[in-house]
């Protein structure tokens, strides 16, 4: 029954997105109509549109009256509890004045670092805060479901009154939500789809130095060991960055590190295709769980790839100490030469002064690689937004999520504010203007128009999405969220550099290269993880801080005799601390994921 609900679910969002492109609501073929009767549907069909548009003016109306009673005569400040934030703090800059032009609020931000204890501390104490932003759907989130610690967004109405956009818009994020909770709605997932035929664009696009790549020839990358040799041979060329530090081939930051070492287990899903699935991976093709402690398995290859870049001198020493923001510095300056992800590889380094410098990072995966694609997903993926039960301002929290959601906020949040950074031209089109374009350029831009502070001061810090950068924004003319697609910025090359990867590549856009390589699709589907019981939790925990810490270890290894020893020795603490009781977990996770797949295929 539950598949068939899952397949009902997606066969109605199918339908939909169809019809919608279609530009119709049936299918049944028409016999021809006498010229008059013609004109009288087309007379109809103006007054039905002008009806329809007359209906939404006055829904905005009321909806906007319904606002303006709840924005508070003073100033508060929200708490949010954010499990993805890198940030600490006020949200300051262009996106705070929006928060205080718009809803009267600041924002508080209260990051939960990884082993950091303050989801313990926030449970304990009995309030999670206002706007509660969760990392993950499992365990963590259903413990705060079951205790009560989360609003439901169906009491007193806040959803169908402060979330209209969200009520309309995303019916099977709510629909998944309502199930995984138990039969209650108290949030939305992120990256919500409109067509969940569709797949997204690349993430793992292995962002290169194109001008150091085509200084050295174009040289042949089929594999791990080519790309190792390719790194050293542009540390060669290219000594020094824009400040006159030493350049490495990657630097990496521990911030996002979970139940393994991020960039590790990432390396593995750019590399083999295979996605991040507790302690292991799932692969999309074979639709099997592939344990993380196989000796000579995809993490341990992983591992082995950068403790020789440390070994060659092409891993900034750094990487393990340094945070979040010291990666970011590196990869704007020019400090490292490849990044799998390509936010945070060519989305920091190619700025207007570097193309005109000609240089830029460019995909060049190895040609052996088989890299993951994400699929659209209706249902939204694992990250939640959910308001905190003793929140003072529920219908303030509604609203707010409300907008982010609209294709405004969603903009807002990626781009900055509306017709400051960007705006539609007449005919729909999305247009950057040219402060907008220099800062998605070079997040250092200074800002202009009223906003303090560089774009980057400002950027949006709760770090979440609500519709995927893929979707379709309804309010263009066909163009989605993400501006590598827009027409706009896609037309010409924004530089000689990227002339010259076009050229070679053969393609216009990073995401039409890369749909050009033998990549895995991994389907958008309702899965979501199970919850763990307090007993497997403790063995979970002590595991991750056992993988964690013996991974950056063996990065760090100074000969392959070391590095085996850790590896030996990470596997034998692991299972000491109940790592086989955890891949049990997970085989049964693998066996209802691949239920999901098969219900959608």
């Amino acid at each position: 029954m539950k598949a068939k609900r899952i397949t009902a679910l997606l066969m109605a969002a199918v339908m939909t997105a169809s019809l919608a492109a279609c530009g119709g609501t049936s299918t049944t073929a028409t016999t021809a109509q006498p010229e008059d009767e013609v004109a009288d549907e087309e007379t109809t069909g103006t007054e039905d549109a002008a009806g329809e548009a007359a209906d939404t003016e006055a829904a905005d109306s009321d909806y906007d009256a319904l606002l303006a009673d709840i924005i508070p005569e003073e100033t508060v400040t929200l708490d949010v509890f954010d499990q993805l934030a890198n940030y600490s703090g006020e949200q300051i800059g262009w996106f705070g004045q929006i928060m205080l032009e718009k809803f009267n609020v600041k924002l508080n931000l209260i990051p939960d670092p990884e082993g950091g204890g303050v989801y313990e501390t926030r449970m304990e104490s009995g309030n999670l805060g206002d706007l509660v932003i969760w990392g993950q759907d499992g365990t963590e989130y259903l413990q705060a479901v079951e205790k009560g610690m989360l609003f439901d967004w169906n009491e007193e109405d806040i959803l169908s009154d402060y979330g209209p956009y969200i009520t309309e818009h995303m019916p099977y994020a709510l629909e998944k939500n309502n199930n995984l909770s138990g039969g209650t709605t108290y949030g939305i997932g992120h990256d919500i789809a409109v067509d969940p035929t569709a797949r997204q664009d690349f993430m793992y696009t292995w962002d290169l130095r194109w001008d150091l790549y085509k200084e050295l020839g174009y040289p042949e990358i089929k594999n791990l060991d080519d790309m190792a040799n390719v790194l050293a041979q542009m540390k060669e060329i290219c000594p020094t960055d824009d400040n006159g530090k030493t350049t490495y081939g990657v630097a990496l930051f521990n911030d996002w590190d979970g139940n393994m070492a991020m960039y590790v287990k990432s390396l593995v899903t750019a590399y083999y295709g295979y996605d991040e699935f507790g302690f292991g991976f799932y692969d999309p093709v074979e639709q099997k769980y592939i344990p993380l402690m196989e000796k000579d398995g995809p993490y341990m290859e992983a591992l082995k790839f950068y403790n020789g870049l440390y070994r060659q001198g092409l891993l900034d020493p750094d990487s393990q100490t340094q945070k979040y923001d010291g990666m970011q510095a590196d990869y704007q300056n020019g400090t490292a030469f490849l990044n799998i992800f390509n936010f945070l590889g060519s989305a920091f380094y190619n700025s207007e002064s570097h193309a005109a410098d000609g240089k830029a990072m460019f995909p060049c995966p190895p040609s052996e690689a088989t890299p993951i694609c994400y699929g659209q997903n209706v249902y939204g993926s694992n990250r939640v937004w959910s308001i905190g039960a003793k929140t003072e301002y529920p219908e303030l929290c509604m609203a707010i999520i409300n907008w982010l959601a609209t294709p405004e906020g969603r903009m807002t949040v990626e781009y900055g504010p509306k017709d400051v950074c960007w705006y539609y031209d007449e005919s729909g089109m999305i247009q950057f203007t040219d402060l907008g374009r220099a800062a998605k350029m070079d997040i250092k831009t200074e800002m202009s128009d009223g906003y303090s502070g560089t774009f980057d001061d400002g950027s949006f810090k709760m770090n979440n999405t609500t519709w995927g950068i893929d979707a379709a924004n309804p309010d263009s003319s066909g163009e989605t969220y993400n501006y590598r697609k827009w027409e706009s910025f896609t037309a010409d090359p924004q530089s000689d550099i990227e002339a010259d990867w076009r050229d070679y590549t053969g393609a216009k856009t990073p995401d039409e290269y890369m749909g050009t390589t033998n990549f895995k699709l991994s389907l958008g589907t309702a899965y979501s993880e199970s919850p763990r019981s307090d007993e497997l939790m403790v063995l979970w925990n002590q595991v991750a801080t056992c993988v964690r810490t013996e991974s950056w270890k063996a990065i760090y290894a100074n000969s392959d005799d070391e590095f085996n020893s850790i590896i030996d020795g990470m596997i034998t603490q692991a299972k000491d601390y109940g790592y086989d009781q955890c891949v049990e977990f997970q085989q049964n996770e693998a066996t209802l994921r691949k239920a999901a797949e098969d219900a959608v295929k």
